[in-house]
């Protein structure tokens, strides 16, 4: 039987924890090619690898500030040419308000000069009428007065130059005697 002491005293010659030198050596020049291959072959393709990454993240994120600064610029270019149009249609309806206002005074005024040429033709008018009014009235009264007169006197006025005399003497008086009348 073998006891727990003998396989101990067996093992301790060959302990399975610790390699043999052979393969630590082995293990050790293993790890050395493994280190130079990874050091000199993978190492620079893969920094060159990520320096590429790096560059294509940051080239695009570049590309987006640069595109989001346009795009910036764009939109304050607009507003700004928004609030210039805004301005220049103030400034239009303004003018056309002023524009609006001013023809309308032109008609008022086209208007108030229509109206004192209709007053002074009315008035040129009424005057014309009266003039004639005044002479048909002037002659009416000299025949009234000749007639009435040659029946008081009891002679024929038929003379035409007797006859204006006396009606341009009548109504004379007849004037002066109304202007007296007004004057009080």
């Amino acid at each position: 039987m073998i006891t727990a002491a003998s396989l101990l005293a067996a093992e301790e010659g060959n302990n399975p924890l610790i390699p043999h030198t052979y393969e630590l050596v082995v293990g050790i020049f293993a790890f050395l090619v493994v280190v130079l291959v990874v050091g000199k072959i993978l190492t620079p393709r893969i920094q060159k690898t990520l320096a590429e990454r790096t560059e294509l993240i940051e080239g695009g994120l570049k590309k987006a500030e640069d595109a989001q600064a346009e795009a910036k610029q764009t939109l304050d270019a607009y507003k700004n040419q928004l609030s210039e149009a805004r301005q220049e249609a103030a400034r239009l309806r303004e003018e056309a308000r002023e524009q609006g206002a001013q023809i309308i005074a032109e008609m008022k005024e086209q208007a108030q000069v229509e109206a004192r040429r209709i007053v002074e033709n009315a008035q040129a008018q009424i005057e014309a009428e009266r003039a004639q009014a005044l002479a048909s009235l002037r002659a009416e009264v000299g025949a009234l007065s000749v007639d009435l007169a040659g029946r008081v006197v009891g002679e024929s006025l038929e003379d035409e130059a007797r006859q204006r005399r006396i009606v341009d003497r009548f109504l004379e008086e007849l004037e002066t005697s109304n202007a007296a009348g007004k004057a009080l």
